[in-house]
């Protein structure tokens, strides 16, 4: 069983090699934008040649004094390779105490201790195995590095050979996928077992009778298998560390060997028998195009995938089918890009889902062809990774193609330049036509009797297809350069664009074939990654655009309404006599600052998702990149006892910088990016917006300074004395500021004022102008402006004339003479109040006797308003026609009389 799985993973292995070296043939597709990444590579190769990657066979030594220095190097190199166990322990079954007769316990017992010892010793076993496995390799890694760093780069083809077999061959050995994953399921299998033993062993009955011997044997047992299992659990734990840590040696042996690799020559320098051997390539190649073995791989491929290629054969018709629907559909989806009215995001979306749909069905054809000859011999099963390949390929630039089609999304929906677009359109079929078929021959020259012709047909290939990208880049950055001939940017892009792929052909034609592909491989991941980013920032883009124009007309609605009720209220001021703020200070954000802000916070946000994912990519292959980590800054003590101290390296404080440069950017263009994305979205008080927008800008700095302080080092428990002593100064020395602070939070979100309110807090009547996170400044009847600590608005007592109806009550004293008809006064004074237009109906007006006076019957008219600014109109209104009404009825409105009477006083 071990050999056939042996077999199996030495298969796919070799399909992931032709797939991987087909690959490598088309990945400079967008070299012109990253390919300057690799140069700088070059000139770091003398600093970093400890970690650089190469392997060699054991019996391999490259100078003199090395063999003295290393003579036991002449071992045989070592072979980390480990199967996952067949089998796992069988499970323990323990007898029910109840049911089950004490014999039989004791017997299943017996048999669980004999399988459970059988398991500690094969574990054991394989743990001796596995360490002396890791001692060896270690030792060999070791010893293999120093070599290399004694050779520097003088070595010879011959050698990079062998190391490249070496790598090969750690590749296609090493440690078994699930091997770790199998130790663990065991683990956790042994420790419920050891759990259900403990509980087994406290339910059973020691009893005391004639049995007394077969309980006492049973216990026995007991202990005897908690002790086996409690060591297989030790020894899992042990073989669990030691396998990991054998992964991680064979991991960076092979980076050892790839880094090494990648500054050597792996071929000679072309010849005139490189074109010999190119001949026999040729012909080797169309020897292999026989009628039966194409006949049985097709067969062979059907009766195994016969299912999911009758699928893809009915996907490409139906696709076939709906092409020109889709076509209409992304025309129709560009139809209402910039109608503000009717334009969503959702169209752009649809575009680009029908722009992968009309670029589907080459990717089918060559998916279809590929699975065809998937079962066939090593040519044809080469010629089906190069065809998977192909269908990669094909979808990336075929996507492009309808991406850049007239009407299409970078027409329509991204304003991409119109000539880069024309010349994309008239391009990549050429570029197709050159990529395509040399994508499908490639990986054949990894097969093993293609093997020999690499440095001859791979190389023909791999200059071709150099060749056509160069072209391609050449009319590309040309047609992009006409509108800016002068652009110096441009005219460096060119270039460099154009001279990359030539310049890694002369590499490939040197020698220096294997560093030739691998950094077509990374920039081709590369491009990719780009094209990936810079599509979710277009569309990002996209759907701020839609949401600031959807945005924009609300606040023109908006300030038109504003304005409006602005007038209205001018105008009962100036007929109540009373001052009014000229404008009220809205906490909004300004249309230009929310787009500035939100178009910068995503170019942030995809500039550090492509600059990750492109540091991660080629960190393993340019040692220059892990240079920082090398340089040790300071180191911290740490708070385990005999704890190693814990270095910052310049890394380190790179990252540091960079979260501390990243948090001030986020917080500067964080407020514009919630007010496009989420405010604008949710019905909320100018007020609340603003609230959310600073709580949130004070938690994204609070948690950038955490994260900084804890990238350089700096621990809470050395800071927690230094923080409470600065929150006892805050509390003495700055009590009122944060309670000012605090209190404008609470108004914010509890809202009991608001902007435009009516207030009188502490004798003080007016209208709230603006609400700050320290003050509130608040208008009065004399155009003053008071400035008010929102802790006033807290803690002592507020009358918001307007919080949830602005309509207030007026009460208005009548004194009418004794005598007068009280029906009559109550019904003047009623029509009175009733046909004034500043009285509400609802509620409605009334009239009440509420006393006797010396000289007068005294009236009270009570009658409600719109708004405060129409109490005193209404007071003059409604008094003039009172005095007017009651003179025409007759009814007089009497003044305060006294009676004098005089006493003559008699002389005394």
């Amino acid at each position: 069983m071990i050999t056939t799985r042996r077999k199996e993973r030495d298969v796919m292995n070799r399909q992931r090699l032709r797939i991987r070296s087909g690959v490598r043939s088309f990945c400079l597709i967008w070299a012109v934008i990253l390919c300057y990444a690799a140069m700088p590579s070059h000139a770091q190769q003398n600093n970093e040649e400890g970690s650089g990657a190469e392997t060699a066979e054991g019996s391999v030594e490259t100078t003199t004094e090395e063999k003295k220095a290393e003579p036991e190097e002449a071992r045989p190199a070592v072979q980390p390779e480990l199967e996952a166990e067949t089998e796992s322990p069988p499970q323990i079954q323990l007898p029910d105490t109840e049911t089950a007769d004490i014999r039989q316990q004791i017997q299943a017992l017996r048999t669980s201790l004999d399988q459970r010892l059988v398991a500690v010793e094969s574990t054991r076993n394989r743990l001796s195995y596995a360490e002396s496995l890791l001692n060896r390799l270690q030792d060999e890694y070791n010893s293999f590095e120093l070599r290399l760093e004694k050779a520097g780069l003088n070595l010879t083809g011959n050698y990079a050979n062998l190391l490249q077999q070496r790598l090969e061959r750690l590749q296609r050995q090493g440690i078994a996928e699930d091997l770790i994953g199998d130790i663990e399921s065991q683990l956790s299998t042994a420790r419920e077992e050891q759990l259900r033993l403990e509980e087994f062993e406290a339910v059973i009955d020691p009893g005391d009778d004639a049995r007394d011997q077969l309980r006492s044997q049973r216990a026995s047992l007991i202990r005897q298998l908690h002790k086996a299992v409690t060591e297989h659990i030790q020894a899992l734990n042990e073989y669990f560390s030691t396998v990991s840590a054998l992964k991680e040696q064979v991991e960076a042996y092979q980076v050892l060997l790839q880094q090494r690799l990648f500054w050597l020559p792996s071929a000679p320098v072309v010849g005139a028998d490189t074109l010999t051997e190119l001949f026999t390539a040729v012909a080797w190649f169309a020897e292999q195009f026989r009628l039966d073995p194409l006949n049985e791989a097709v067969g062979k491929s059907v009766k195994e995938r016969g299912g999911p290629i009758a699928f893809l054969i009915i996907l490409l018709a139906l696709l076939l089918i709906k092409r020109p629907a889709f076509k209409r559909n992304l025309s129709g989806n560009s139809r209402y890009v910039g109608n503000v009215g009717r334009d969503r995001i959702e169209h752009t979306l649809y575009a680009f889902t029908n722009s992968v749909l009309l670029a589907l069905p080459g990717v089918l054809v060559f998916a279809i062809a590929a699975l065809l000859l998937r079962e066939g011999n090593d040519f044809f099963s080469a010629l089906s990774g190069g065809l998977a390949t192909a269908a990669i390929v094909t979808l990336l630039l075929a996507l492009i193609h309808n991406v850049a089609r007239q009407g299409g999304l970078g027409d329509a929906h991204f304003n991409w330049h119109i000539d880069s677009l024309r010349a994309l359109r008239r391009e990549l079929p050429f570029l197709l036509a050159v990529i395509i078929p040399i994508t499908v021959i490639m990986p054949t020259t990894a097969t093993p009797d293609g093997s020999e012709f690499v440095d001859s047909l791979g190389r023909l290939l791999f200059t071709a297809v150099s060749i056509a990208l160069s072209t391609f880049a050449h009319r590309i950055i040309g047609a992009v350069r006409a509108d800016r001939p002068k652009s110096k940017h441009l005219l460096a892009l060119h270039v460099v664009a154009v001279a990359t792929p030539l310049v890694l052909v002369v590499a490939s034609l040197l020698g220096y074939h294997y560093t030739a592909l691998e950094l077509e491989r990374n920039l081709f991941i590369s491009i990719c990654w780009i094209a990936f980013n810079a599509m979710l920032f277009y569309i990002g883009l996209r759907a701020l655009s839609v949401r600031e124009r959807r945005l924009t007309l609300a606040r023109l609605r908006e300030r038109r309404e504003a304005e409006r009720k602005l007038a209205e209220t001018r105008e009962a001021a100036e007929s109540s006599g009373e001052g009014v703020p000229q404008m009220l200070d809205m906490p909004e954000m300004d249309l230009k600052d929310i787009n500035q802000q939100s178009t910068a916070l995503l170019r942030i946000l995809v500039s550090v998702l492509l600059l990750t994912g492109l540091w991660l990519l080629w960190a393993s292959l340019i040692p220059a990149l892990q240079l920082f980590d090398n340089i040790t800054l300071w180191t911290i003590a740490t708070d385990l006892d005999g704890g190693d101290p814990l270095p910052i390296t310049l890394g380190d404080l790179l990252l540091a910088l960079f979260v501390g440069v990243g948090t001030v950017l986020a917080a500067r263009n964080l407020p514009g990016t919630l007010e496009v994305m989420v405010l604008s979205r949710m019905k909320l008080e100018p007020g609340t917006g603003y609230a959310i927008t600073t709580l949130t800008t004070y938690t994204l700095v609070l948690i950038g300074v955490v994260v900084f302080l804890g990238v350089i080092g700096v621990q809470w428990s050395k800071l927690q004395w230094l923080v409470a002593a600065l929150g006892v100064g805050l509390g003495f020395g700055l009590q009122e500021i944060v309670a000012n602070f605090v209190s404008g939070i609470i108004l914010l979100f509890e809202r009991p004022i608001r902007v435009g309110d009516t207030v009188t807090i502490d004798g003080i009547t007016g209208t709230v102008s603006r609400i700050r996170i320290r003050a509130t400044t608040l208008v009065d009847w004399d155009r003053k402006e008071q400035i008010i600590p929102n802790k006033t608005f807290v803690t002592q007592d507020l009358t918001n004339w307007t919080l949830s109806d602005s309509i207030t009550r007026v009460i208005l004293q009548v004194g009418v003479a004794y005598g007068s008809d009280m029906d009559q006064v109550q019904e003047l004074l009623t029509e009175v109040a009733q046909n004034n237009e500043r009285v509400v109906d609802d509620p409605a007006p009334a009239v009440f006797c509420v006393g006797l006076g010396d000289s007068r019957i005294d009236f009270e008219l009570r009658v409600f308003v719109k708004d405060p600014l129409d109490i005193m109109p209404l007071s003059h209104e409604i008094n003039a026609a009172i005095t007017r009404t009651l003179h025409e009825a007759g009814i007089e409105i009497p003044f305060p009389q006294r009676d004098i009477h005089v006493r003559t006083i008699a002389d005394t």
